[in-house]
C-alpha cells in the first residue's frame, strides 16, 4: 500500500460513522507495523479532536498486539529455544518501541564480566559462585520482596534498570547468561516459586534409568542471592504446599513453560491493579501456547 493510499484511511479515522471507521480500523491493521509511523506523523501535523486522538492510540496499539502475538507463534515454532527472545516478546507487550538490542547488550555485559572469572579447572558449585557474585554482589541484583507482585518485575528492560525482580525474571537472566556460557543450568517450574537445576554435563543426554535422579546437581535459588538447594529442600517445599512430588517438580521445564509462567505472573499482576483490558490480551497471548494459533479478537 502507497503513502498516499494510507494517508487517504487515515483522514477517514475521524469519520462519525461506525461501520466506516470499522472498515478503515480493519485495513489499517492489517498492514501492520509499516503504517504506524504514518499514524503518528499524521497525529504530530494536524489538530484533530479527541475522537481521533483515541483511536489513532487504539489502532497503533492493536496493531502492536497483532504483531506481537504473530511473533509468539512464530517464536513457539521455530525459536523456543531462544529464551531471552521470548522474554523480549513480553517486554515489546509493554515497550513496543523499546530498543531491544540495549537488552541484549546489557546481557553480554553482565556474560563478560562472569567470563572473565570463568576457568576450565572450577567444580560447578565455583562456577556458580562466579555467577552469584557478579550478579548479585558486583551487579547488585536481588528479589523484588516489597513490591514482589508488581509487572515491572515481569519485563527485562525494567528488571535490568532496577536490579530488582521476581524469582522467574531473575532466573531467566540467570539461565540466559549461563547458557551463553555453556554451563547446564535450566529453569524448573516449582510450584509457587522457580528455581534453577544445575545439570551434571557428564550425564547429558543419557537415558533416564541411567540417572534416577534426573541428572540434577543441585538446584539454584537466584531470588535469594543464588543460594544452592538439593532436592530434600524441594521435598520440604512440596510437603508445605501438600503437594505430590511429581518429576516435573524437579526437572527442567521448556522454555516455552517459562515463558508462559511470565504472562501467567502478568495477569496477576495486572488483575491486582484491576487492568482488564491487559488481563483479555494476557489470556490471548497465553493461548498461543496452550491452543497453538489463533487470530487475536477483535475489541
Amino acid at each position: 500500500m502507497s503513502s498516499s493510499e494510507i494517508s487517504a484511511l487515515i483522514s477517514l479515522i475521524e469519520d462519525p460513522d461506525e461501520g466506516i471507521f470499522s472498515q478503515v480500523r480493519d485495513e489499517l491493521i492489517s498492514k501492520g507495523e509499516q503504517v504506524i509511523p504514518h499514524l503518528e506523523r499524521y497525529w504530530e501535523v494536524n489538530s484533530f479532536g479527541t475522537l481521533f486522538q483515541d483511536r489513532v492510540e487504539n489502532l497503533i496499539h492493536s496493531i502492536h498486539y497483532q504483531c506481537i502475538h504473530n511473533s509468539f507463534h512464530q517464536w513457539m515454532r521455530h525459536q523456543e529455544n531462544d529464551l531471552l527472545g521470548g522474554a523480549l516478546l513480553i517486554n515489546r507487550y509493554q515497550y513496543p518501541s523499546f530498543d531491544e538490542d540495549e537488552v541484549r547488550r546489557q546481557i553480554n555485559a553482565l556474560r563478560q564480566d562472569i567470563w572473565l572469572e570463568l576457568n576450565d579447572q572450577l567444580t560447578a558449585i565455583e562456577r556458580v559462585n562466579v555467577i552469584n557474585h557478579i550478579l548479585f554482589t558486583v551487579h547488585g541484583f536481588e528479589g523484588n520482596k516489597q513490591n514482589y507482585t508488581a509487572p515491572q518485575n515481569s519485563y527485562l528492560a525494567d528488571v535490568l534498570n532496577s536490579k530488582k525482580g521476581n524469582p522467574l525474571s531473575l532466573a531467566v537472566i540467570y539461565q540466559v547468561l549461563a547458557n551463553a556460557l555453556d554451563i547446564p543450568i535450566y529453569g524448573v517450574n516449582l510450584p509457587n516459586h522457580f528455581v534453577l537445576a544445575y545439570l551434571d554435563e557428564q550425564r547429558i543426554g543419557l537415558a533416564p534409568e541411567e540417572q534416577p535422579d534426573g541428572g540434577v546437581l543441585f538446584y539454584i535459588n537466584p531470588f535469594s542471592g543464588g543460594s544452592i538447594i538439593h532436592k530434600d529442600e524441594i521435598d520440604a517445599f512440596l510437603l508445605h504446599l501438600n503437594l505430590p512430588k511429581r518429576v516435573a517438580f524437579y526437572q527442567p521445564c521448556r522454555n516455552s513453560v517459562i515463558v508462559q509462567r511470565m504472562i501467567t505472573n502478568l495477569i496477576y499482576a495486572y488483575q491486582q491493579q484491576g487492568k482488564q483490558r491487559k488481563v483479555d490480551e494476557l489470556r490471548e497471548l497465553q493461548r498461543v501456547f496452550t491452543t497453538g494459533f489463533s487470530e487475536p479478537s477483535e475489541e
